[in-house]
Parts: structure tokens; C-alpha cells; sequence
């Protein structure tokens, strides 16, 4: 039997699991895998859990197929541990026949500009964990007192951020969100979004789906600059963006929406502007004025890249200083020397992950990864290093999307199996067809939450850390902190649940039984 320890719980390192057992069932001599993962968190899932946007419940319900890898009966979830802090590199592989590397990335990029580190300016995953309910993150981080707000980066994390900033809190009332960031957000003074990027509409990362989204919430207007749009001439005089319009259907499918934002805010402001006139006509214009409330403005704006965040004279955030870019015939791009200042109060910057490294772990800081061949860790000289595997975003960098992870778990999974079991060398056996590996008939996992919890007598690490007073959180811990949120969420009419909104209250919803007991 071998045993893999699997540093991280989120899609990459669960899929890991999967793919560990899967595969090896599969060997021309079977050989049973023990999965041990780990993670610093006490609550599994990773990006599904704290990085998908509360109000994309589809994305989320990923969350359903890792629960069955981690109901897998050789497979063990130990939360609450953290590599370097809890026990090391050389323990964990002092136990364990691999270790497998798979932390994502946790850090934004920065934009190395001055005013960056003013009150106000803050990395979008910031951001992204205080709604996500993250553990690291104090429900009182953002108050949500900017009326205007710009978000730099093009991605669907920048749109995810902007589509929460603007969203009628009423709509996200049946999410997990936390209760006071829900409070936060209904008492949300921001009105104006501004969404940035350096390059093109045809350059951007966004999906066409996650965009018109955008365009279908209620009581917000969605707008962006005609001379903007423009393929040709403009600020594209290389003809890039017409091909990449030509070649690629997301691309036209998202100049399709955004010129029809584009089309329906020229045609709201003549029709505003006709009614003005009729209004001044019969001295009714103040009258006309004191409808509603005035729609949340979503402006998605292009060709700009930020150079400076201007202080405000309370020493936070007043502005931010944009110049307008282009890419030359010859495809350079540069800023034209043409500059701009939006009135903004808080900047949330979303311009691509980094991986971050991990103790005594090789690193590349350059491509913010562990290097590697086919998810073999390699040392500084370009060897693999016995037993020490990565897959994931700590592998390739952040690109792709959740599934992405299963066919990079795979080769990850092929590599350790060749060299542990006498699997198949890459090009050998077909690996196994991408899906939810088969389990034993009868109950998998804990059969009684309420039941006892040994579980952690059965992993590798438990011994060592009993020893030093660590007491992790099984999967059955995880289950009564997953009750506990569907208990709040029943209690305060909201969905089917409501994240717990501090590390205290999760680590208690934890203990809660072993309490009991004692």
C-alpha cells in the first residue's frame, strides 16, 4: 500500500486524490493508495469554498463532487495543520512514500505603483476572501464607504468583484455570505463601478457568460466607451484584436454584448435627453429629477493602464491616475503620453495570481512555481527529487479554470505511479477516462456525525503532532462546522447556508462534540 500525503484541499489536490486512487486500481498489478490531505484551513474545498462568488451557486456545486473523494474511504481529510508551522518537509517525508504539492496561488500581483499602500487600496483577493467568509480575512475589513470604486484587471475575478459591488444586496440574501458582510453590503455606499483594463475588449479574460451577467442585474447601468470597442484604427493599429475577434468565439461574443450596452446607453441618453427638454419646456425638470433612486453605474472602461492612486486629503485614497495606451502597427504596446484621473475612494487591483512558497519546498520566483517535469519536483539542478510531487497552480501557474485541475492531477498522478508502482510511463496506458472514481459498494465516510472521532489515529502525521498538542479537524469535525452553518442559515431565513464568520466560531462549530463529551 502507498501512502500520499496531499498538501492542500482544493480542487488540485483534491482531484489528486481521485485520480491516486483511480489510477491505481487500474495498474496492471493493482496497488491500494492511503490518501492523506492536508490542509492549513479547517474546512476543505479550497477555491470552490472561498474563491467562487457566493452568488454562482452552479460553480459552487462542484463542492458535491469533492465531497465524494473526500467520502472515499482511503482517503482522509486533516485540516487545521499547516506545512512549516506544524511539522516540516523532511517529516512529511519521512512517513510517507510521496508528498504532493497542490497550495494554488494565494497572492495578487502587484502593480508597482506609487500610492498602492494607501488606506483604500487593497488586493482583489482581499476583497474576494472577506465576501467568501475566509478565515484569514475579519468580517470587518471593508466597510463599503467609497461612492465610487475602480477595479483594475479584466478577468472574471475582476468581474465577479464588480458584479458583487453593485448587485441589490436583496439578491444575494439567499448566498453563503456572512451576516455582517451581508450588513456591510446593505449598507453599501458605492455607486459607481469602474472596471479597468490595459489592453483591448478583444484582449480581455473574461468568459461571455460571466459578462453578460453584468449587463442582466437590476437597477444597474452597464457602459462602455464606443471609440473603446473599436477593432481597427483607434488604439489598435496592428489589427490584433480583429483577429483575435475573427479566431476566437468568446471574443465575439463578448464585443457582441458589450456594443449592445454600448447601444442601449447612446439610445437611453438621447431619450434622457429628449426628456429633459420636454421637462425645462414645463418647468418640471426639478419635479421629473426626484424619482428613484438613481441606478449603480457599472463602466467597463479599456486602452488604460494605472500609473499613480492619488492620496485624498485624509491620506487615502482620492483618485486614480490612468494613461491611455495603444499597440502600434508593429504590435508594441505603449502608453500615448495621454492621461486621464477618475474620481475614485477605493481601488481593488485584480491583475493575476501568484503562487507563494512553501517552506524549504523548491520555488521558482520568477514563474511564482515549484519546478517541475510532468508535476515531478525538481531540484535546483534539474533533478527529480525523490517523492515530492506538485500539480495544480503551485505546478503550471495560475491559468485555467476549476477543471482544468483533473487532467493536470492526472499527469501529476501518472508521474508518481511510474516511479512508486511500476505505472505507465507518459505515452504508455491510456489514462483512466476523466469522471468521479468508482466506490465500494456500502456507506462511505462517517456514517454518524455525531459519532466519535478517531479517525486521526489512522494517518501518518498523527502521532507527531499528538505529541506536540496539535489536535486536527477530521472530516467528521468539518461535518459539524458544515452543520453549524446550515443551523445559522435556517435561524436567519437565508438559504441553505450561512458561512460562520470568524476563525473563532468555525474552529468552535469544530470542537463542538468533543466538547460535549467532555
Amino acid at each position: 500500500m502507498l501512502r500520499v500525503a496531499v498538501v492542500g484541499s482544493g480542487p488540485a489536490g483534491l482531484y489528486t486524490a481521485e485520480a491516486l486512487i483511480k489510477q491505481a486500481a487500474l495498474l496492471p498489478v493493482p496497488v491500494r493508495v492511503r490518501v492523506d490531505v492536508l490542509d492549513r484551513l479547517p474546512t476543505p474545498y479550497g477555491l470552490v469554498r472561498y474563491g467562487v462568488a457566493p452568488d454562482h451557486k452552479s460553480i459552487k456545486s462542484v463542492a458535491n463532487y469533492l465531497r465524494r473523494v473526500l467520502e472515499s474511504p482511503d482517503v482522509s481529510f486533516i485540516g487545521g495543520v499547516e506545512l512549516g508551522v506544524d511539522f516540516t518537509r523532511e517529516e512529511l517525508l519521512e512517513v510517507y512514500d510521496a508528498v504532493v504539492y497542490a497550495t494554488g496561488a494565494m497572492r495578487d500581483r502587484r502593480l508597482g505603483i506609487d500610492g498602492e499602500d494607501l488606506p483604500g487600496s487593497y488586493a482583489a483577493t482581499d476583497f474576494v476572501n472577506w465576501y467568501c467568509g475566509h478565515p484569514d480575512v475579519d468580517a470587518g475589513t471593508f466597510t463599503l464607504d467609497a461612492e465610487s470604486v475602480a477595479v483594475i484587471g479584466v478577468g472574471n475575478v475582476a468581474v465577479d468583484v464588480a458584479r458583487i459591488l453593485v448587485r441589490d444586496p436583496a439578491e444575494l440574501a439567499a448566498t453563503d455570505i456572512p451576516e455582517p458582510v451581508m450588513d456591510a453590503l446593505r449598507s453599501s455606499r458605492v455607486r459607481e463601478v469602474h472596471v479597468i483594463g490595459r489592453r483591448g475588449p478583444a484582449q480581455a479574460k473574461f468568459t461571455t457568460k460571466e459578462l453578460r451577467e453584468l449587463g442582466e442585474l437590476p437597477g444597474v447601468t452597464v457602459t462602455v466607451p464606443s471609440r473603446e470597442l473599436a477593432l481597427t484604427g483607434g488604439f489598435d493599429l496592428s489589427g490584433e484584436s480583429g483577429e483575435l475577434a475573427a479566431a476566437d468565439r468568446r471574443v465575439r461574443g463578448n464585443l457582441v454584448a458589450m456594443a449592445g450596452w454600448d447601444a442601449a446607453a447612446v439610445a437611453a441618453a438621447a431619450e434622457d435627453g429628449a426628456a429633459e427638454d420636454g421637462a425645462a419646456e414645463d418647468g418640471a425638470a426639478e419635479d421629473g429629477a426626484a424619482g428613484g433612486e438613481a441606478p449603480r453605474q457599472l463602466r467597463l472602461r479599456f486602452w488604460l493602464r494605472p500609473v499613480a492612486i492619488e492620496k485624498s486629503p485624509a491620506g487615502t485614497v482620492g483618485g486614480l491616475r490612468l494613461e491611455r495606451t495603444r499597440l502600434s502597427a508593429s504590435g508594441v504596446f505603449e502608453g500615448t503620453g495621454e492621461f486621464e484621473t477618475i474620481d475614485v475612494q477605493m481601488v481593488l487591483r485584480s491583475v493575476g495570481y501568484q503562487s507563494v512558497p512553501l517552506p524549504d519546498v523548491p520555488f521558482d520566483g520568477r514563474s511564482c512555481t515549484v519546478p517541475n517535469a510532468a508535476g515531478r519536483v525538481l531540484s535546483e539542478t534539474g533533478e527529480p527529487l525523490p517523492g515530492e510531487y506538485v500539480a495544480g497552480w503551485l505546478k503550471r501557474g495560475p491559468t485555467g479554470v476549476i477543471g482544468t485541475n483533473k487532467a493536470d492531477a492526472a499527469e501529476t498522478v501518472q508521474a508518481l505511479l511510474a516511479d512508486l508502482a511500476g505505472g505507465p510511463a507518459p505515452g504508455g496506458t491510456p489514462l483512466p477516462r476523466p469522471g468521479l472514481l468508482r466506490l465500494p459498494d456500502g456507506p462511505q465516510g462517517p456514517a454518524d456525525p455525531e459519532a466519535p472521532d478517531d479517525t486521526a489515529e489512522s494517518w501518518a502525521l498523527a502521532d507527531l503532532l499528538a505529541a506536540r498538542g496539535i489536535d486536527p479537524v477530521s472530516y467528521t469535525a468539518w461535518l459539524r462546522i458544515s452543520a453549524a452553518e446550515e443551523e445559522l442559515a435556517r435561524s436567519l431565513g437565508r438559504g441553505e447556508r450561512v458561512k460562520l464568520h470568524s476563525r473563532d466560531a468555525v474552529w468552535s462549530a469544530a470542537r463542538a462534540e468533543a466538547a460535549n463529551r467532555d
